[in-house]
């Protein structure tokens, strides 16, 4: 079992706490139990758990240092802790009960699953004893799923973090109850069939399977997500499977009525599955893509299905449930819209409906029954048109699930609060509807940090187990006991959301327009990209020209010392998870270079005197450097758990959605917006001050 920061904490509390049994701590389990009553201190101390008792003779559900040490006695009488399952308990599969009375815990488990989250929330509430030094509470919880399929979404296709992050990762899903996980694989998979396709860097099958292995102890399954008509470019890059595209000036999407493109896409299948034994799921892709067969007169909305029936007659052969995000099958038949309105009036929707329903019907018989038809919806699940979407597959007999998501193409870090509002609102809508389950999307296209997707994964685990059981607020000073500390509680400590605007603002700061992820792109970057720089015989019109935005430079650089003296202080009062906080720290390093180097060309700009010039240029001249230094702490810190860059001989591909993480090899395209702004600025210096009158050390 590999350990975590959570584990060893718990280890240490429980071979050396002392405790006052007449001071009530503050507990908190994420996520929330459906039932959950405090009454009073029990007499248990962390270093009173020295034996448990099993009725059934069952093991120990869960294999850690929490645990170390402690040994089965015969009679439940004498033991601290009595565990058990029972299928008799009147509650849902995945469900458990605890009671801890004056000096006895005990859990009973609905069924296995059961047993082992009542062992998680117990660790949680050591955990909590532990660092108040305090007893275990009186208490009884009674808890169980509100959706049965909670997964996450793992996108390793721009890059891969080291091995041993991702065995980390699933000990941290499984404490927060999340039951599975689906990879998109892309080419980071060693394929055996198609060789071709892997990366040099990609994980074996063998690799793979160890993972998958150790999930599914944890109660994790991981399915793979395998792009199949569209989405190809990692495929159809290769020169060797360029015949096989439906355009053959464009990677992006396989030809549907060729029968090779089934050769390749059911090799890359069997080793996927190969590589996750215990997954029950073969997402097969299918969005945004229109093909035209080459031009063979059959529409898109047909040929998507003759795709589909075909990939979904592999997967279930093969003892897999497929899964097909069902965007273009609405969106060809005009339906598509209002899912994504939540301003549209409910006539308004039905009458779009009622117009354009007969484009979807005409092709009914041809939609496959045994597949999953997955909703996703990032930004309004609310909306009528999305229920009315899920409401038409349903009413036809398909199978619906959901998707949301905790990242989409934010840069640097997820925004909206980690969309925790959507998050929510489709889970709600979920349970309320009685969905078997919901996909948290957490898309790498502008490849921030995954220690940064966690407060989004977090409020996920939360709603889908929960429900709507505490608000927001609550969650995040939830989150903040959880992974830091009791003591980073209260919202006074708080500073991810405070970080959002620097970072938003961050991305087109030194650039003119939105242009970061169009810089590749470009004939001249340097020029057509990068902000102007002032004029010396034109003094003054630059800070016109560019006042809202030094406005918001101003406030940033003033949010940026706020900031960092907030995550200062949270890095020396937690007590787990710094390598979370190392990474925040650098996103609001990055993000305070832009308004700093904004405010030296508004001095420049300003200035008065030929002093205050040369002073200014000073400030100016030292940027390169000061950002050089900036970009290697960032790398330092991203490279203890990222592969920052991709094998020398990795293929691009044609980048047709513009994902920042798909353009270079190495990590220059995370500050590709720094580099040409300094470039312009190497280039212009010398004009913006008479060399007669500078300090050689400048010119």
């Amino acid at each position: 079992m590999r350990k975590t920061g959570i584990l060893i904490v718990s280890f240490l509390f429980f071979i050396s706490c002392k405790t006052a049994p007449e001071k009530l701590g503050d507990f908190e389990v994420l996520p929330m139990p459906q039932k959950f009553k405090i009454t009073g201190v029990s007499t248990i101390t962390i270093d009173g758990l020295k034996s448990y008792h099993s009725k059934g003779a069952l093991e120990l559900p869960v294999e850690n240092d929490l645990l170390l040490g402690i040994e089965s006695v015969v009679n439940a009488y004498d033991a601290q802790l009595v565990f058990e399952i029972d299928s008799t308990l009147d509650i849902k599969s995945e469900g458990y009960s605890m009671n801890i009375d004056k000096s006895q815990i005990k859990i009973s488990g609905k069924d296995s699953i059961g047993l082992f989250y009542g062992f998680k929330t117990l660790e949680q509430l050591l955990i909590d004893a532990e660092e108040q030094k305090v007893n275990l509470p009186l208490c009884t919880i009674e808890d169980y799923p509100l959706l049965s399929y909670r997964a996450i979404q793992l996108d390793v296709k721009h890059h891969l973090e080291k091995i041993e992050y991702y065995y980390d990762l699933i000990d941290k899903l499984a404490s927060y109850k999340i039951n599975a996980i689906i990879v998109e694989m892309e080419d980071k998979i060693r394929y055996k069939r198609q060789p071709k396709i892997a990366s040099a860097d990609a994980l074996s099958i063998e690799e793979w399977e160890g993972l998958s292995n150790y999930a599914a102890k944890q109660h994790i399954s991981i399915s793979p997500l395998i792009q199949g008509l569209g989405h190809a470019s990692f495929i159809l890059k290769h020169p060797e499977y360029a015949d096989l595209r439906d355009n053959p000036k464009s990677d992006w999407a396989f030809d549907p009525l060729n029968p090779k493109t089934y050769e390749v896409q059911f090799d890359l299948y069997l080793d996927a599955i190969e590589a996750t034994p215990h997954g029950k799921y073969l997402h097969v892709g299918g969005d945004e893509v229109h093909t035209t067969g080459r031009n063979s007169g059959k529409s898109a909305l047909e040929l998507q299905l003759i795709w589909l029936n075909k990939v979904c007659d592999f997967a279930e052969k093969h003892g897999r449930t497929p899964i097909f995000w069902d965007d273009m099958p609405l969106k060809q038949a005009e339906v598509y819209d209002p899912m994504f309105r939540p301003d549209m009036a409910q006539k308004e929707v039905d009458d779009i409906w009622a117009k354009n329903e007969h484009k979807l019907t005409a092709f009914l018989d041809k939609f496959p029954k045994n597949c999953i038809y997955m909703r996703w919806n990032y930004s309004s699940p609310e909306a009528y048109g999305n229920t009315k979407a899920m409401e038409w597959f349903r009413s036809n007999g398909f199978q619906v699930m959901g998707a949301t998501a905790g990242q989409t193409r934010w840069v640097l870090m997820p925004q909206s609060e980690s969309n925790m509002d959507n998050i929510k609102s489709f889970a709600i809508n979920s349970i309320k509807s009685n969905l078997v389950g919901l996909l948290l999307t957490l898309w790498d296209d502008d490849s921030p940090h995954f220690e940064l997707y966690y407060r989004g994964i977090i409020a996920f685990a939360e709603y889908t187990w929960s429900g709507e059981k505490r608000d927001k607020s609550k969650i995040k000073s939830a989150y903040r006991q959880r992974e830091f500390a009791h003591a980073l509680k209260d919202s006074a400590y708080a500073f991810i959301d405070n970080l959002e605007k620097p970072v938003a603002f961050w991305k087109n700061a030194l650039l003119e327009g939105n242009k970061r992820n169009y810089l590749k792109g470009m004939d001249d970057p340097v020029k057509d990209g990068a902000i102007d720089l002032p004029s010396r015989s034109k003094k003054g019109e630059w800070s016109k020209k560019y006042k809202e935005r030094l406005d918001h430079a101003a406030q940033f650089a003033h949010s940026y010392d706020s900031l960092s003296n907030k995550i200062s202080y949270f890095k020396a009062n937690a007590v787990r998870n710094s390598y979370n906080l190392a990474v925040y720290e650098q996103v609001n390093e990055l993000a305070g270079f832009a308004p700093r180097a904004l405010l030296a060309l508004k001095t420049y700009d300003q200035a008065e005197t030929t002093a205050e010039e040369i002073e200014a240029v000073k400030i100016l001249g030292a940027l390169k450097k000061e950002f050089s230094v900036l970009r290697q702490d960032f790398e330092d810190v991203y490279s203890k758990s990222r592969i920052l860059n991709k094998p020398s001989n990795y293929i691009l591909d044609q980048d047709h959605h513009v994902h920042m993480g798909n353009q270079s090899l190495n990590f220059d395209w995370q500050f590709i917006g720094e580099q040409i702004f300094l470039d312009k600025l190497e280039k212009e210096l010398p004009n913006l001050i008479y060399f007669e009158n500078t300090d050689p050390a400048i010119r």
